[in-house]
């Protein structure tokens, strides 16, 4: 029978670390205990807040529904007919950090550039997550996903989850109509493609004076770059990057690039140029700067903290005034990765 508390405060499952109330609340571990929740906010005709790894919400108010905390755990593994690859299986509830040094441990290859994402495995599709220039699309091979509606548990490709930029159809259309329970992902056994040409890989890896690096060697290479430039959520709150990296119209790009011939830019699909939020969001002033007890973390300027006491509205205000001085001076919008309970 499944265990439903009220007005539980669910702070210490997210990484923001602000007071998050919710009205109903349960955790489940098994698939009896899904269809309990999902039978019980449909009888009280409650909303439904689904928390993985709590890594990318923000509690600026209450949520008035049932939060369903995903513990489902597992992972599993097929070989396909190619020798030179594999099925790799997690259950929506694995923490993703480990599931990729599970991967990495069996000399499984494709993830290791996204070592130390914090979040659960369930999430990752959801907004395609990406890190030094691999995003989960291009190693994604399907999911399983409960119709909330139907109960009936569906089969996703890698091509109906239509992944965009930080986006995919469970962010779009398919928002709050499914649960997903597990992901696959295809990965290589034996000669990985491997990927240093984005950000300060490379660098890092020459400082350790390795050319040829193996996929464990990649992973902990991320590892060094995001410990040193990213505050630890479990000793100051954050939910890692923030906001969006904005992809501009070339044309809009190039009349920028003549007012900041510094700004960096990598290519993107479509004719879009993509431009750095952080350096956007530096240039505006606000890197390193605090109000109240929220702020911009000092080493990344993508990255908003709680210094301790924080609100979640006093995050989503500062949030709101960074997006406000980046319009005014680049006139871009800049768009949140976080979703917002507000």
């Amino acid at each position: 029978m499944i265990h439903i508390e009220e007005n539980k405060d669910i702070k210490e499952l997210t990484t923001f670390g602000v007071p998050a109330y919710c009205r109903f609340f349960c955790e489940i571990t098994s698939m009896q205990e899904l269809e309990e929740a999902l039978a019980f906010a449909q009888e009280k005709e409650l909303p439904i807040l689904m928390v993985g790894g709590g890594s990318n919400i923000l509690f600026a108010k209450s949520w008035e529904g049932l939060a369903i905390h995903i513990a489902l755990k597992g992972i599993r593994e097929e070989k396909p007919d190619d020798n030179h690859q594999v099925l790799v299986t997690a259950s929506a509830g694995e923490n993703w950090h480990s599931f990729v040094q599970y991967c990495i441990n069996k000399n499984y290859g494709g993830l290791e550039n996204l070592s130390l994402i914090p979040g659960n495995a369930g999430t990752s599709p959801m907004q395609n997550i990406g890190a030094y220039g691999v995003e989960i699309k291009d190693h994604f091979y399907s999911l399983k996903a409960l119709n909330i509606q139907t109960c009936a548990i569906e089969t996703f490709s890698n091509k109906d989850c239509r992944f965009g930029y930080r986006d995919s159809y469970f962010k779009n259309e398919g928002k709050n109509r499914y649960v997903i329970l597990e992901v696959t992902y295809r990965l290589t056994s034996e000669n990985h493609h491997i990927v240093t040409d984005y950000g300060s890989i490379k660098e890092e890896l020459l400082k350790q004076g390795i050319s040829e690096p193996s996929i464990k060697e990649v992973s902990e290479a991320v590892i060094a770059i995001r410990n040193n430039k990213l505050p630890n959520p479990k000793v100051t709150g954050n939910a890692g990057s923030f906001f969006k990296n904005p992809l501009l119209p070339v044309q809009q790009f190039n009349s920028l690039k003549e007012i900041y011939p510094e700004m960096p830019h990598y290519e993107a699909p479509e004719n879009q140029v993509k431009v750095p939020a952080g350096w956007l969001i530096e240039k505006a002033g606000w890197k390193g700067k605090r109000v109240g007890n929220a702020g911009v973390h000092d080493k990344q300027a993508l990255v908003l903290v709680n210094y301790g006491n924080a609100g979640g509205m006093e995050i989503y205000n500062l949030s709101e005034n960074i997006i406000r001085d980046v319009n005014k001076i680049f006139n871009i919008h800049l768009q949140r990765e976080v979703n917002i309970i507000i």
